[in-house]
């Protein structure tokens, strides 16, 4: 018998501990250099690897999936999203996808909650004022840069699963009021922990929240769910926060808005044609933006990676990998 060890192709560079373990267990094919794959190359990935490990921003689809190889089995996605892979031609074609649920919560709800502070209360802007050399800050001044409060503030969450039910809880001890839509109900002992107000219409919700969170992933059935005209429901003075999914929202309408008034500002970590940004929003002082960092903590990347070689391990050992993704769950 073969003692040939599973080719294993990793997209990115990922922690050094990570690919050092990979290396140990597997013929692991590293990218140290760490520039994104083209999709001639993700082709080539796939027609020679066992095993692919690619990050949220490797696009896996069908014209990818149709150069795999009959030993291609496994898709081990290093992020908790996987709207990068095609599922549907992945399930055809008998290749198993993961992903890393669970332990990017705490660090998502983490960044959720500082855009909540900043936007309203205008920190970014207030400390790229005292970096400016330009400018001669004169002290202290009854009505300079006022923000607004956000005690008392009404939040609504779009999205409460695991980091949806993170947000809440920061923003209930910092004093806002939590408002949510999801798919389903969430249990009762957790609506009466949040002391959380469930809505089946996301338009009635939108149109009485003071702060909007966007926390749902993105699929077909999320795409552009803030549209324009749902963003046109928004109250004048409302801020939304994204660090979900740039693709639930319409950047451009978003844009549009935001300079003409009908909404007060934004904070986002993520975007619609990333790494593309809307050029009105980078020049609106009444938005936040974030290069995608909800996630990037040391902590967070290890735990992902732990999880990606324990789902490629248990799959080799001829187990289900317990990070499976069945279309039913999204």
């Amino acid at each position: 018998m073969s003692a040939r060890k599973p080719l294993v192709v990793v997209t990115r560079k990922l922690p050094d501990a990570i690919e050092t373990r990979m290396c140990e267990l597997f013929d692991a094919q590293l990218n140290i250099a760490d520039d994104p794959m083209s999709a001639d190359q993700l082709g080539e990935a796939v027609g020679k690897a066992d095993v692919l490990v690619p990050t949220v921003t490797d696009r896996i689809d069908g014209a990818v999936l149709s150069k795999a190889g009959e030993q291609l089995k496994l898709i081990a996605n290093f992020g908790t999203g996987v709207d990068n892979v095609d599922l549907d031609t992945a399930r055809n074609r008998g290749i198993i996808v993961t992903n890393t649920p669970g332990v990017l919560t705490e660090d998502t709800a983490d960044m959720t909650m500082a855009l909540i502070l900043a936007v309203p209360r205008r920190l970014v802007e207030g400390a790229s004022y005292l970096k400016n050399p330009d400018n001669k800050w004169q002290g202290w001044s009854p009505t300079w840069m006022l923000g607004h409060r956000i005690y008392g503030k009404r939040l609504g969450i779009i999205g409460m699963g695991r980091i949806g039910q993170a947000v809440a809880r920061r923003a209930k001890a910092f004093g806002l009021q939590i408002h949510y839509h999801n798919r389903h109900r969430v249990a009762d002992e957790i609506e009466e922990e949040l002391e959380a107000t469930y809505w089946d219409s996301l338009d009635q919700m939108l149109a009485r929240m003071d702060i909007v969170s966007v926390n749902c992933p993105h699929t077909p059935a999320t795409y552009h769910l803030l549209s324009a005209r749902r963003l046109e429901l928004l109250k004048p003075d409302a801020y939304i926060v994204n660090t979900a999914r740039g693709e639930v929202i319409d950047e451009n309408a978003l844009a549009r808005m935001i300079v003409a008034g009908k909404i007060a500002g934004a904070g986002l970590d993520v975007f619609e044609h990333a790494p593309a940004v809307n050029a009105k929003l980078l020049q609106s002082d009444r938005v936040v933006v974030l290069p995608h960092l909800a996630s990037a903590t040391i902590e967070g990347r290890m735990d992902m990676g732990e999880k990606v070689i324990v789902n490629i391990k248990t799959f080799l050992d001829g187990h289900s990998p317990p990070d499976r993704v069945h279309p039913a769950m999204l």
